[in-house]
């Protein structure tokens, strides 16, 4: 009789929407787009290529970078190839590539999961859905655009969107992915991202307190589809991909074929070299080609540090004792951006590893 009742709790268990995904795929990895439902990232007609200055003296320069790990000495592109899980680094200055290097098996075309970048991607479509006025006020309560969660809880209707960018819901959500039973992980594996978010408690008044939490950039994402009528990622697509002239297909993940809502806060599974085209877009202050394709105004709130929380604003970090910003994801996905140098560093990886970001900083230093 208790052999039955356990094959019957294991069998009810893995029915459940994230735990059997999560039992089986075991942990979140960069090619999840291929588990996942999702939506086409098209591109365009047109491509934007960056100048290709992989044979000047700044690029011998990061190459004869050298690195000491466990009392051996490597150049940085075989310590990237032995020591590392990272699939690609590349870095672009003035507009020109450097560096650009692919390892365990990707290339420039493949595309994987950026996670937390994602976060900040999310960020540029809200600061054009304000440009486009689909979003009036960024101190409007979430409620306006999603209503039923002030039916699962009067406290939304005091949670901003601008407390969403900045992380300070007051939620009760676990981000650390250490189980199946935390909230990131049900976030990540389930299939009902709306039921999840309006069963949540709050613990603080919204605006109070920062907490780095994943819900925050998911009501973004359905905020934007709901005042935009389209899914992420063909939003994504009008706005950004095809106006920046992309090389690749994206593709952005969704909780299930039915509801098809986009996973805003992780999965944007993207390539290299395209992500260096939005690092290049925020990097010239929203524009491309002298078109203001995000308003400079919002690319300000983003970039500067907000040291009462955390250097964290808008969806973005920033560096409080230098001009860099950066967004991050959880296995060393990496947009870095220095302005004063006109320098990009992406790193994408499977495991976070050693990013290089002062050494490739002081080299191409003229």
């Amino acid at each position: 009789m208790i052999k039955k009742v356990l094959l019957f709790l294991l069998f009810l268990t893995l029915q459940s929407c994230h735990i059997g995904r999560m039992i089986r795929y075991y942990k979140a990895d960069i090619d999840d787009h291929k588990i996942f439902p999702y939506t086409e990232v098209d591109k365009g007609e047109e491509v934007f290529y960056f100048k290709d200055s992989t044979n000047s003296k700044l690029s011998e320069k990061i190459k004869n970078i050298k690195v000491l790990e466990n009392e051996r000495e490597y150049f940085i592109d075989d310590f990237l190839d032995k020591e590392t899980e990272a699939t690609a680094f590349l870095v672009i200055k003035d507009d020109a590539i450097l560096f650009e290097k692919y390892y365990e098996g990707y290339k420039r075309d493949s595309i994987s999961n950026i996670f937390s970048v994602s976060k900040s991607v999310t960020s540029l479509l809200v600061g054009i859905a304000v440009d486009d006025g689909l979003i009036t006020d960024i101190n409007d309560p979430i409620t306006k655009y999603i209503p039923e969660l002030s039916e699962a809880n009067k406290t939304f209707n005091k949670l901003t969107l601008e407390h969403l960018l900045n992380m300070r819901s007051g939620l009760k959500f676990n981000e650390t992915y250490s189980s199946p039973f935390d909230e990131v992980s049900k976030l990540y594996y389930g299939k009902n991202q709306m039921k999840q978010i309006s069963s949540l408690e709050f613990i603080h008044e919204p605006g109070t307190y920062h907490d780095y939490q994943s819900v925050c950039t998911t009501l973004l994402g359905i905020a934007i589809e709901r005042v935009s009528k389209k899914q992420l990622g063909k939003y994504l697509e009008e706005k950004l991909w095809k106006p920046l002239q992309m090389e690749n297909n994206a593709t952005w993940s969704l909780d299930d074929k039915i509801r098809k809502n986009t996973k805003a806060f992780c999965c944007l599974n993207t390539t290299a070299i395209d992500l260096a085209k939005l690092a290049r877009l925020v990097l010239n202050k929203g524009r491309f080609n002298g078109k203001q394709i995000i308003s400079e105004k919002w690319i300000n709130k983003l970039t500067t540090p907000n040291k009462m929380n955390d250097c964290y604003q808008y969806q973005w970090y920033s560096n409080e004792c230098s001009d860099d910003y950066y967004a991050l994801g959880i296995l060393g996905q990496i947009i870095y951006i220095v302005p004063s140098q006109d320098l990009i560093i992406i790193r994408l990886g499977k495991s976070s590893g050693k990013m290089f970001l002062s050494k490739v900083k002081e080299a191409v230093s003229i």
